[in-house]
């Protein structure tokens, strides 16, 4: 399960680079010709010049070309929500490695200690990830909001074009190289996260599934399956451990065979649709990447 959650965040990164490479095409235009606003009066070959300077074409009206910004701020938009993406895996890391799930430990040489609390490791990398990440956005409102006035062509104002995008380009390499050496080094605890993920109650979904595979109504089986849940904290007993009886008392059509549901390896083998988290795509997937990086 916390490979399949990972490699969520995998996807989001194989998107962000799939963003860049549109970036990158869409910037890859040449605008050499256009003059200060209106093109020049001297005998040029466009075309000759963007193709031997290896552009992929040319811009089309020398106002656009000289005012043009677009290609910064998409950029900086591809990098901000890429910062948005490790931002979100931060928090993850963060509250995965604080004392109350201890799913993973954090390599010592990328945190440090408590200024107060002696026993503690903060997840310092993780925490200036998620501050970063604002730094960058706030980098891509302030260029929208320089360019959202601007008449045509070029002003003064589009020198603020530079500190956005080149703090920006820095900022995020930084927080990429450095999150990626602690990554590398982060230690997964198997045991913390096998028992967090035996508690039955996440898989009350799999028993409303089960009545829905007896005829009954999707709608209908929640409401069952509600009260199901709201037995087992009557009687103060996981879902797993609530008798046939017992279940009977909810609905008639709770049998005995219900309570086969609990089962994390068969709720995980029975979800066999692409992008699931079956054992069978999580190894494809990482196949997938494995080959993606040697690359």
């Amino acid at each position: 399960l916390l490979s399949h959650h990972l490699l969520a965040y995998v996807e989001m990164l194989e998107r962000d680079i799939q963003r860049m490479i549109a970036s990158y095409e869409s910037a890859n235009v040449c605008p050499l010709g256009s003059g200060a606003l209106a093109g020049v009066p001297y005998n040029i070959d466009r075309e000759k010049v963007a193709t031997e300077l290896g552009f992929s074409g040319l811009t089309v009206n020398s106002m656009d070309a000289v005012s043009d910004r677009d290609f910064v701020v998409e950029f900086i938009f591809v990098l901000s929500l890429l910062g948005v993406h490790l931002s979100r895996l931060a928090e993850e890391i963060i509250l995965w490695s604080n004392q109350q799930f201890k799913f993973v430990s954090l390599p010592d040489d990328l945190a440090t200690g408590s200024s107060i609390m002696p026993q503690k490791k903060n997840p310092d990398i993780c925490e200036l990830t998620r501050g970063k990440t604002g730094r960058v956005v706030g980098n891509l409102v302030s260029l929208l909001t320089t360019l959202k006035g601007l008449p045509l062509t070029y002003n003064s104002d589009l020198q603020e074009d530079k500190e956005r995008l080149f703090d920006t380009c820095d900022t995020v390499r930084a927080t990429v190289r450095i999150l990626a050496a602690m990554l590398r080094d982060t230690k997964v605890n198997t045991d913390a996260c096998a028992m967090a993920a035996s508690d039955p109650n996440l898989l009350a979904t799999d028993l409303a599934d089960w009545l829905v595979e007896q005829g009954t109504p999707f709608r209908e089986a929640h409401h069952v399956v509600g009260e199901v849940g709201a037995l087992g904290e009557k009687k103060n007993k996981p879902l797993n451990e609530l008798t046939a009886v017992e279940l009977k008392t909810v609905d008639k059509r709770l049998t005995k065979e219900a309570l086969k549901v609990f089962d994390l390896k068969m709720a995980l083998d029975r979800r066999t649709a692409t992008g699931s988290p079956n054992a069978r795509e999580i190894k494809r997937r990482l196949a997938y990447w494995h080959k993606f990086l040697r690359h």
